[in-house]
């Protein structure tokens, strides 16, 4: 996702997607850490509703990644970038997201002891912000050579493709 907006939108309006993602998850693995955690192991079920709320969630924003209108990086369109408040929510349904953080809590803080569960989390918010922003600034040097709307629209039918494709193993 955040490839597609630095290809669509460039890195500097992408900036509050990015800080959103960055910041969103790691406050989320510090919260798993801390108790949230306990949700799934008392009730199964809520891993499964996630996961289905998580699936449409991000069908549908294969949706609009797939719709979002040609723009030139210095232009104007219509659709706009996530918001830095959007990204911290989206990480609370991103199927992704919940994996790493479930997964690494119960691996890496298994006793759950918050000083643990507070290192898991500054680990990643130290390797969040690099790594993203990699797949931001590609997306930015593709947009270079995406320069035509039926380019950009093959690229953002492609990301679309691609997201809905990373979806369906979790729900096999």
């Amino acid at each position: 996702m955040l490839m597609a907006s630095g290809a669509n939108y460039g890195v500097r309006l992408t900036l509050p997607h990015m800080f959103g993602v960055a910041i969103g998850f790691t406050l989320m693995v510090l919260l798993v850490g801390i108790g949230v955690i306990q949700i799934f192991d008392s009730f199964p079920m809520a891993y499964e509703i996630l996961k289905w709320v998580s699936a449409f969630y991000l069908f549908y924003l294969a949706y609009k990644i797939a719709t979002t209108k040609f723009r030139q990086l210095d232009g104007s369109a219509g659709s706009k970038p996530m918001t830095f408040i959007q990204a911290v929510m989206f990480q609370w349904v991103n199927p992704k997201a919940w994996t790493m953080a479930l997964t690494s809590i119960s691996l890496y803080a298994p006793d759950r002891n918050f000083l643990s569960v507070l290192m898991v989390a500054i680990v990643f918010g130290m390797i969040n912000l690099p790594s993203i922003s990699a797949w931001t600034v590609l997306g930015q040097k593709l947009s270079s050579v995406l320069s035509t709307e039926v380019k950009m629209r093959c690229f953002n039918y492609a990301m679309a493709a691609l997201l809905v494709g990373s979806v369906i193993p979790a729900l096999i």
